[in-house]
């Protein structure tokens, strides 16, 4: 009897409760399937992924959020990338960058400072008049053998991530 490997998928979804309970495991799910690909979460490619799913949940599910509506977690991958995105049925309430650093003493405010930090490049679309997609692109880490010497090189193509170039 012959051994066949499945290829893993490249892309990721699941559909969650708009509370803090959907958001928690929208980051913890995330965390998963990135392992489950082999990213482990001391990665940074996955760390930066997970905390951007973190701030993309958490304004979901206070600012995106609808009564009796979820929000959605996708993850779509290439070879050299890896993109997150949350949907939610708020289409009119968009993401935006603040125009100063918030008062040292405030306690939000710092979230999407911290996901241009971590992206290569996000965004947000609406698919439809009832949905929006918040997205961000992290580059998967280029690896080198230790026995080489040498630090891992970030990959340095900025082209964004489309349906049609997952792996």
């Amino acid at each position: 009897m012959k051994s066949e490997t499945a290829t893993p998928a490249a892309h990721f979804r699941v559909q969650l409760s708009s509370t803090r309970r959907g958001a928690r495991l929208a980051r913890l799910l995330v965390e998963r399937q990135l392992d489950d690909w082999g990213l482990a979460p001391a990665d940074p490619t996955s760390a930066a992924l997970v905390a951007i799913t973190a701030e993309f949940a958490a304004n979901a599910i206070t600012h995106g959020r609808s009564p009796g509506r979820d929000f959605a977690v996708r993850l779509l991958r290439s070879t050299d990338r890896i993109r997150v995105e949350v949907s939610d049925t708020r289409p009119n309430t968009l993401p935006a960058m603040p125009s100063a650093p918030p008062p040292e003493h405030a306690v939000t405010g710092r979230g999407l400072l911290l996901v241009d930090a971590f992206a290569d490049q996000w965004g947000h679309e609406a698919r439809d008049p009832y949905v929006k997609a918040v997205w961000a692109e992290v580059s998967r880490c280029a690896r080198r053998d230790p026995d080489e010497g040498g630090s891992p090189s970030p990959s340095t193509a900025r082209r964004p991530l489309s349906a049609s170039s997952v792996v």
